[in-house]
């Protein structure tokens, strides 16, 4: 059994993003493994001040829910990362966040991370923002299994019935 940690940026309740992230969830709890969907937007997470401190102290100096979620980060197998795009990358939200991995960049390696990409665009249009998160969790030192493209959606809703709400599962069953 392995801990599956989930970190949506979509900023609407039940956005195109989270209803993968459920997909996904039903999948890998079928699978017998935990699930937990940590949704950014719920969260308080300033913007990193590039003081360097936690280098020093292993823990930002900014008192948000960031330890909370790196902590959880850490601990989880697997790790799913799910965004809508803007302007052909991440949303703001996602970079914030990622940016303040900084404290704990080098023991963030070791996992078996699924992206899910959504957006308006066809998966050229959502390619930048799949290349962009592939090199940054590489980067640390984990293995992309899989990408799940939510293309052509915008509107809330959108991807239900479609291919990617099928992929999800099945990625989540197969871990």
């Amino acid at each position: 059994m392995k801990r599956v940690v989930l970190l949506s940026a979509s900023p609407r309740k039940n956005g195109n993003s989270d209803i993968l992230c459920h997909a996904f969830i039903r999948g890998a709890e079928e699978a017998g493994h935990t699930c937990e969907l940590i949704t950014l937007y719920e969260k308080k997470i300033g913007f990193c001040r590039a003081c360097y401190a936690c280098f020093k102290t292993g823990r930002c100096v900014l008192n948000d829910d960031m330890a909370e979620i790196l902590e959880k980060v850490q601990d989880s197998d697997v790790l799913v990362i799910a965004t809508p795009t803007y302007f052909l990358t991440m949303n703001g939200m996602l970079k914030t966040t990622i940016d303040r991995f900084l404290p704990k960049w080098q023991e963030l390696g070791g996992h078996d991370v699924y992206l899910i990409i959504t957006g308006h665009d066809s998966r050229s249009g959502l390619k930048l923002a799949g290349d962009e998160l592939r090199a940054i969790f590489e980067n640390l030192g984990n293995q992309i299994k899989g990408i799940i493209w939510g293309e052509n959606v915008w509107q809330k809703g959108e991807v239900l019935n479609t291919k990617a709400m099928d992929e999800a599962y099945h990625a989540g069953l197969g871990i």
